[in-house]
């Protein structure tokens, strides 16, 4: 009698369970407001960083977004400090439920600018300018006029095939050891929002975020990858985005 009853206790736990885990996504609403003057934040950006998809505030800050409970909302916008926040039950009960950004302050530097020093001769002027000679293309949609692309010479191959062959490689311990993470990356590159809120960041932040690396991951990734420290350090968020995906995409080709 007693096994019987542990057996369907234990039957209709996982039962429970597994209808808490088919339960569908439920929508949260909210609104976005200035920390200080308490008025509604248009134009931020809201991304779930659990199923990958973003939305943007209107007109008066209010945004909804689907969720889950225990997902983790990330909220961005130029000029204030990031917030993250976990959905919980409690959120949920609650109907506009206000988040607030707090504005960063920043400490203007003096910039001096040092420009290339011609002579007025050609010949001995396109010697002093820097050459950038890695590849580049354009991403269908996307005005910007070229993205750069790795170079595909024979030093990049060599990087590439040891990455097969070499246990302890870069680029085969972080792949591998993060494949979820990595397959974030096609969700990530098929959303609008996602893709509008890269093309204007340049720290890097919502990416790290999102895959769960560091920036130096990011860094090491592009190296290994064969792109130049120039793009590395200038390229905006969505172009380190294709210049990641390409290099993953590349990587599991040859890992086969």
């Amino acid at each position: 009698m007693k096994h019987g009853l542990s057996f369907w206790l234990l039957f209709f736990s996982i039962t429970s369970n597994n209808l808490w885990s088919q339960q569908p996504n439920q929508y949260l609403k909210g609104t976005v407001e200035n920390e200080t003057s308490k008025k509604g934040m248009s134009g931020v950006h809201v991304i779930n960083l659990n199923n990958v998809t973003g939305v943007i505030t209107n007109s008066v800050g209010a945004f909804e977004i689907s969720v889950n409970i225990n997902d983790t909302l990330y909220f961005s916008y130029i000029g204030y400090k990031p917030l993250k926040i976990h959905v919980t039950n409690d959120i949920m009960k609650f109907k506009n439920t206000k988040f607030q950004l707090t504005e960063l302050a920043y400490a203007l530097e003096e910039v001096v600018v040092r420009p290339y020093r011609l002579t007025g001769y050609l010949e001995i002027d396109v010697k002093n300018v820097p050459i950038n000679r890695a590849g580049r293309y354009k991403i269908s949609g996307l005005t910007n006029s070229g993205y750069e692309a790795g170079n595909r010479n024979k030093s990049s191959i060599s990087k590439a095939l040891s990455a097969i062959f070499n246990p302890s490689d870069y680029l085969y311990n972080l792949f591998g050891k993060k494949p979820k993470q990595m397959k974030k990356l096609k969700q990530m590159r098929e959303n609008d929002e996602i893709k509008n809120l890269l093309s204007t960041k340049f720290n890097r932040e919502v990416l790290i975020q999102l895959l769960n690396i560091k920036i130096f991951d990011i860094e090491e990734i592009l190296r290994n990858c064969n792109y130049s420290d120039s793009f590395i350090k200038e390229a905006n968020d969505l172009q380190i985005l294709e210049a990641i995906s390409n290099c993953y995409e590349e990587y599991k080709v040859l890992k086969l």
